[in-house]
């Protein structure tokens, strides 16, 4: 059985503490998008926000930073209780980040945009605990789903499965009743979902369909 990541971008800010508890019993993940401005066109939260959010929840905050400067920021996102980062490999030699994140005993998370080809992230397979596909291009919720970031989350699971790397593939962008069983079908393990569930009047029910469309 795969894993539901609810995204908080899609929530109401003002309360976010109340909308995280109306996913908490049938989510398994929180999805923490960090958007800079200047990495993708958008601004989102930052560390301040995770650090007022930890004391409210025991969630695992998985926090993707699509910002120009991770490194700068990484331990800010320690101290403030992240259970991991993910970085774009669009930015370099993700290796040092991987190294800070480690030191902080966080895990580690690699993200690749859709125009970016999957060998840019196989040379580090073995150094990652997540692999996170964008099915939109990332910087706005909403977005619909790219379906040919399928064929990539297929051609890693394989790579992944022959291995037997402890890698976790992760989908984010447009996953939703429709789209949910393609990428559960792909091989993905973690599907990430913002307005299917922020969006619905029973977030809980919203959550629990998504899983079940995508595994039974």
């Amino acid at each position: 059985m795969g894993k539901i990541a609810p995204s908080i971008l899609a929530c109401d800010f003002s309360q976010l503490a109340a909308e995280v508890e109306t996913v908490t019993a049938d989510a398994d993940l929180l999805h923490v998008d960090v958007m800079d401005g200047h990495f993708v066109p958008n601004l989102s939260i930052g560390a301040p926000v995770v650090k007022c959010l930890r004391p409210r929840t025991d969630m695992y905050l998985d926090c993707h930073l699509m910002i120009d400067n991770p490194g700068d920021l990484l331990d800010q996102f320690a101290t403030a209780g992240a259970n991991s980062c993910t970085v774009h490999i669009e930015l370099g030699d993700p290796r040092p980040l991987f190294d800070r994140m480690r030191a902080h005993n966080m895990r580690v998370g690699l993200v690749l945009n859709p125009d970016t080809p999957l060998d840019a992230v196989l040379p580090h397979l073995d150094e990652i605990d997540m692999l996170l596909f964008m099915s939109v291009h990332p910087g706005f919720g909403g977005q619909a789903f790219l379906p040919e970031v399928l064929d990539k989350v297929r051609a890693a699971r394989a790579i992944v499965d022959e291995r037997q790397l402890p890698v976790e593939l992760e989908i984010d962008g447009g996953i939703n009743l429709e789209t949910a069983p393609l990428a559960a079908a792909a091989g993905a393990d973690i599907l990430v979902a913002g307005s299917a569930v922020f969006g619905a009047p029973d977030r809980g029910a919203a959550c629990r369909a998504i899983r079940a469309a995508a595994w039974g």
